[in-house]
């Protein structure tokens, strides 16, 4: 049975061990110095034993021999192990490492997937692609009335999440629209010029022919804003194959941008006007109502005020009221001096019945609805109660006309007062030295996209190598 090389040695030494104590046990048997013999055991308690003086040679002598004996033990015991080493089979050593087609096809595809596609992106940013030139501008929506209290008030409302976008936000998304995108080409013509590059730097030149949207998803790659929502600050940067051209874009970007900034505020003007306007023209007919409806119960009634109508109508009762007393006076007074025939007396008394009549009439003109009696078909109360009720009416007419009025003149001032304007704090640069593209960075980059990728995809394969 075959043992591995630790085994083997061992053995070995189990087997040099046992031959050892064999050797010695035949030595002793075939005549030499048994075990019980001291001086064969010992040449040194040999000597001792012996009487008389030792010799020196003969101690060396003996030394020798010993020193003679053990050699030949090693010597024996050696050779037997190298009998038993070459009887124990021998396994191979490993081999020297070598290059296998996996690692061929490794290699090959490092090169064919990561090198060959760097070096075509390398040469053709630094052979093929065009220079681009930048220019920056910077604006910020500003208002007159724009005081410290309500840029506070306007941090609080964004910070508690206030969802009403703000003029820079339009502003934001006005910019990357199409209907900037067709301004601005029929102002400068930016498709003919990114096409002029085509065929040569095909990746960052626009094809010939290209539409208003492809227009318009180009315009992302050479247009870059930046814009921040708490300040409302607005950086924009346009690149181009020439810096007269990229300042053109840019100064059309600010030119566009204050002409939709004018409209939004023309139209918040136009609208605040407009509502009004609109409250004032609905309290002058509420008014015009109100009074007509009142000069139709003064016609109908034939009484300007009723109030003033029922309190000369009050005088005239308290006038009667005292004439009736003094004609009861006058009466008691003949009654006390004259017979009871009396044609005087007759007379004070038809009076005091005349003037009793006349009290009941006027009386009942206050309460009925009889013409007959000098009223005018309806009862007092309810003309009162008519004519307070239009007067309320027409009075809350007037206040309502009058804060209408007021709030159009408001809305005139805070519309004159709150116009907004786009103020620009960066002017539209020209640049000197073309920026892009940024060959050094883009080669990087896409060196590192394309390592990543082929190591993922290697992992991957050898992952479903192993598994199969």
């Amino acid at each position: 049975m075959t043992q591995d090389r630790p085994a083997a040695q061992r053995t070995a030494t189990a087997q040099f061990r046992s031959g050892r104590k064999g050797a010695e046990g035949k030595s002793s048997g075939s005549g030499g110095p048994s075990p019980e013999d001291p001086a064969a055991a010992s040449p040194e308690l040999a000597l001792k034993a012996k009487p008389g003086p030792v010799n020196l040679k003969e101690k060396v002598a003996r030394q020798k021999h010993r020193i003679g004996r053990l050699l030949a033990r090693a010597e024996t015991a050696e050779a037997e192990l190298e009998a038993i080493k070459q009887q124990q089979p021998a396994f191979p050593i490993a081999r020297a490492a070598h290059m296998k087609r996996r690692h061929w096809g490794l290699i090959t595809s490092f090169a064919l997937l990561v090198l060959a596609p760097l070096a075509a992106a390398v040469f053709y940013l630094f052979a093929i692609a065009e220079d681009q030139y930048a220019s920056t501008a910077g604006f910020t929506v500003r208002s007159q009335d724009s005081t410290g209290a309500n840029d506070l008030l306007g941090g609080l409302a964004s910070f508690t999440g206030n969802s009403t976008a703000s003029d820079s936000d339009i502003l934001y998304e006005f910019i990357q629209s199409q209907e900037l995108v067709a301004a601005v080409e029929a102002r400068t013509g930016l498709s003919t010029h990114f096409a002029s590059r085509w065929p040569g730097d095909w990746v960052f030149a626009l094809w010939p022919g290209a539409s208003l949207e492809d227009l318009t998803w180009y315009w992302q790659r050479v247009v870059r804003i930046a814009y921040d929502s708490g300040s409302g600050l607005t950086e924009v940067q346009v690149t181009a194959f020439d810096a007269q051209m990229a300042q053109a874009i840019t100064r059309a970007i600010v030119e566009e941008s204050q002409i939709r900034i004018n409209a939004l505020n023309e139209q918040a003007r136009t609208d605040a006007m407009r509502y009004a306007e609109a409250d004032l023209a609905e309290a002058l007919e509420r008014l015009k109502a109100a009074r007509e409806a009142l000069t139709r119960f003064r016609t109908r009634t034939r009484i300007v005020d009723p109030e003033a109508d029922i309190q000369a109508r009050m005088g005239v009762m308290n006038n009667l009221q005292q004439q009736l007393a003094e004609a009861l006076i006058e009466y008691d007074l003949l009654a006390g001096t004259v017979p009871a025939g009396d044609v005087r007396l007759n007379k004070a008394q038809q009076k005091i019945e005349v003037i009793r009549g006349r009290i009941d009439i006027e009386r009942q003109t206050f309460a009925s609805s009889n013409t007959d009696t000098g009223g005018v078909g309806e009862d007092y109360p309810t003309l009162i109660s008519e004519f307070e009720r239009l007067t309320v009416d027409r009075e809350f007419a007037e206040e309502t006309y009058r804060a209408a009025l007021a709030a159009l003149e408001l809305a005139r001032d805070e519309a004159a007062r709150q116009s907004r304007y786009l103020a620009t704090y960066i002017t539209p640069t020209l640049a000197t030295e073309a920026e892009y593209p940024r060959r050094y960075v883009l080669s990087a980059l896409t060196g590192l996209f394309l390592l990543l990728v082929w190591a993922i995809g290697a992992l991957i394969f050898y992952s479903v190598r192993d598994r199969s």
